[in-house]
């Protein structure tokens, strides 16, 4: 049997391939040899426990520590911290028995394991065993409020005893930074603060994703094994989609060549399969993709979303805490400027907001038999229609919607949706702070782009248009359609909806008001 790509839990090197995970982290071995007591955290299906094996994997056969890694995401289901610790004792023990020698597992779990706490069997394990002990906690921070401060403060307790009474070095691995949780001792309660329940960590570190480089050598592998060619410029666009998310960029290379290409491997890949595939893993929505639409609605996403999506600045007031929070989840990208953490992403979250919207179109309206003609799209007419629909219905429709600061946004690419689906697509450019959101259309080979810009203040008109000109040369176009939303109160319908042809640096612009 082939070696395949990986989209569900660690990787195994032997039915996987495999990006070498050590690389992935500097400085770790620096502090396990200090006796360092760390944090590592990033987005889910990151990589994180096949690095987590692999590190111990590397430290066992090397002989100076007994490295172990553990997940206690079981001690969850705790129903006090007494029983939780218990858990995380019983999951130590299970791993060691599969992973370790019989010399160096640690005591069994008894009832004495509960009197004497967590702190405790760890201390009887480290003072037992002949090598000073490394532990991974992978899933630390699925332990919600008292369960998680129990550990916390069990393990704080037995740092000064380290090496030879409480392990050498540990890690806490998990989405964030043990310093953004904000634990409560009951549902009710205040927050315990924002100084660190873990104040014996030295330093967090964060796994950001493959760089183009390891995804080459990912779909290299496959080529390898099977002969069937990821061209550079195939390469080069999976990198651009995926942005090196781990779990993306193995799904979408599965999808082409498992699902697309039906593991034909004298086919070879063409950009027409990579698109295909991006379509299909976005319809489908796997559980990854599921695990982060589920967060948008919480409130520190919310704003952060909205931000990208209409191109404003959010408050201030507690953006920072939002942006850790949602660049921790993975949702956004690492770095400035805030904006969406990879195309994919770019495309799903918008269109899941606006999914109720696709879906309760009137069919007569999105029927592609009146914008399409002898397969060329004209999109005047489907742009004119909608500022028909818009007229008609927004007030209604947006006026129980979650996300109503970025509702007329989302009506338009809905209707946008229905009718470009089956012969064309839509990629978006939304980034926080920018002032606009803007829409590229590829139908029946031709290229479209539309500016959505919300009328904030006077000069939003001429932005739009200096904006609208700066996109066009960029794509080389000379047509191009800034849609202007109205947000003054007061405003008739008469003089928000109207059209006018504007000429700006050599190009036309056709402006419409909503």
């Amino acid at each position: 049997m082939h070696k395949f790509f990986n989209t569900a839990g660690a990787c195994q090197p032997d039915i996987h391939y495999v990006v070498d995970s050590l690389p992935r982290l500097s400085g770790i071995r620096e502090l396990i040899d200090g006796r360092h007591y760390f944090i590592i955290h990033a987005p889910r299906q990151t990589g994180k426990t096949t690095y987590l094996y692999a590190l111990m994997h590397q430290l066992n056969q090397e002989g100076q520590y007994t490295a172990l890694t553990v997940n206690i995401q079981a001690a969850a289901s705790g129903r006090d911290a007494d029983q939780a610790m218990q858990i995380v004792a019983a999951g130590l023990q299970r791993q060691a028995i599969q992973y370790l020698p019989k010399g160096e597992w640690p005591p069994e779990v008894t009832d004495d394991t509960t009197k004497f706490g967590l702190q405790g069997y760890l201390n009887q394990w480290a003072l037992q065993n002949p090598k000073p002990l490394v532990l991974f906690i992978d899933e630390a921070d699925s332990l919600m409020d008292d369960l998680f401060l129990a550990l916390l403060r069990q393990l704080r307790s037995g740092f000064e005893a380290r090496p030879t009474g409480f392990p050498h070095s540990l890690a806490l691995v998990g989405l964030r930074d043990v310093r953004d949780y904000k634990i409560r001792l009951r549902p009710d309660s205040a927050s315990l603060g924002t100084g660190s329940p873990f104040n014996v960590k030295t330093e967090s570190l964060f796994m950001l994703g493959f760089t183009p480089d390891e995804v080459n050598t990912l779909l290299s592998q496959h080529t390898q094994e099977t002969g069937q060619v990821f061209l550079p410029e195939i390469q080069q666009e999976i990198y651009r989609l995926t942005q090196g998310q781990p779990w993306l960029t193995n799904a979408l290379a599965r999808q082409i060549v498992a699902k697309v290409l039906k593991n034909d491997y004298s086919q070879p890949i063409t950009l027409a399969h990579v698109i295909q595939a991006k379509e299909e893993l976005i319809q489908r929505r796997d559980t990854h993709l599921d695990s982060l639409i589920d967060k948008l609605r919480e409130p520190q996403v919310k704003p952060v979303v909205e931000a990208i999506i209409n191109g404003e600045t959010p408050a201030f007031d507690e953006l920072n805490d939002a942006l850790v929070y949602t660049r921790d989840l993975g949702l956004i990208a690492p770095k400035p400027p805030v904006r969406f953490a990879n195309p994919i992403y770019q495309e799903i979250i918008p269109r899941v907001l606006a999914f109720g919207f696709e879906e309760f179109m009137p069919p007569d309206l999105v029927d592609r038999q009146w914008y399409v003609k002898q397969g060329h799209l004209d999109l005047e007419a489907l742009l004119i229609a909608f500022q028909e629909f818009y007229r008609d219905n927004s007030e209604a429709w947006l006026e129980k919607y979650d996300f109503r600061e970025v509702g007329r946004q989302l009506l338009l690419m809905a209707f946008l949706q229905r009718v470009v689906n089956a012969g064309g697509r839509i990629e978006r450019e939304m980034v926080a702070g920018n002032g606009r959101c803007d829409l590229w259309l590829e139908y029946g080979g031709e290229q479209f782009v539309i500016e959505l810009k919300l009328y904030r203040k006077p000069k939003s008109r001429d932005e739009g248009l200096q904006q609208l000109t700066r996109y066009l040369d960029r794509l080389g176009l000379d047509r191009g359609y800034l849609i202007i939303f109205e947000t003054r109160a007061g405003k008739t319908w008469e003089e928000r909806i109207y059209r006018e042809v504007v000429a700006v640096e050599g190009k036309t612009v056709i402006l419409m008001g909503m």
